[in-house]
Formats: C-alpha cells, structure tokens, sequence
C-alpha cells in the first residue's frame, strides 16, 4: 500500500517536466522569416546566443524546447522592429551574461577578462625569474 502511494507520489511530481516537452513548439521556433534580410539578421543573432540547457550549443544549432522558445522570441522581435544589440540586451537581463557568447566587461564578468591576464603575467614573471637564475649560475662558473 505504502509503495503503491509513493509511486503514485513520483508520477505526480514527473507530470510537469513531461508537460512541458509535449507542448508544441513557437510559431517561429522552426519557421524561417519571409523577409531574408530580416531572417539573416536573427540567424546571425541566435548563432550568438547560447542555449542555456544544453551544452555549449547556440540557439541555432540546438532541438531544446528551450532554444525553440529563444528562436521564436528572437523572430518575433526582429519581426516587431528591434534591433539584433535590443534584443540581446532583452536576453541578457532575462537569462543573464551566460545566454551571451560575446560577453561584455561588467561587474561580474570582469574575472573573465582579468584571470587570464593575471596568470600570463604570473608565468612570464616566474620564467623570467628562473632563466636570470640560470644566467647568473652560468656566470658563476665561467
């Protein structure tokens, strides 16, 4: 009695992840725009944006119900008069920084940018210490 319950329990908490894949796509997630300019502009865009549920993918490349809303929106927006920088900008305080592959030097994405800096400076500064100790070695010996 008690197993059936919880089993009735899980199906019950599983019903709204199946929910929302059974639902049908956007109406521009799989549809191109019939204007060639414009769907060139939101083309180049999506393939800027990352799908925040895959792995790395653009809104582009990937099948995510997801990625199909982000299309649509993107589509729809170029469609209403927007511009592709307007747009981004929408997703970015929607989804945050990570939705962006072209990151912009902000508040909290300024270790991006500094780390890696910081670390060749590091490196540079710890082979230059050793190749002056080795200088100087081969100097005491002549």
């Amino acid at each position: 009695m008690i197993r059936a319950a919880l089993a009735a329990l899980l199906a019950l908490l599983a019903l709204p992840a199946l929910a929302q894949d059974t639902m049908p796509p956007a109406p521009y997630a799989y549809n191109q725009l019939s204007d060639p300019k414009l769907e060139a502009e939101a083309t180049a865009l999506m393939h800027t944006l990352r799908c925040l549920k895959c792995q790395s993918q653009s809104i582009a490349d990937s099948d995510a119900p997801m990625a199909g809303d982000m299309r649509h929106q993107v589509r729809s927006r170029i469609l209403a008069g927007e511009s592709p920088e307007q747009i981004r900008a929408w997703l970015i305080a929607r989804y945050g920084d990570y939705v962006s592959y072209n990151p912009t030097v902000s508040s909290t994405t300024w270790p991006l940018f500094a780390v890696p800096l910081l670390v060749i400076l590091l490196v540079a500064g710890v082979l230059l210490r050793r190749l002056g100790k080795r200088r100087d070695d081969a100097g005491d010996v002549a």
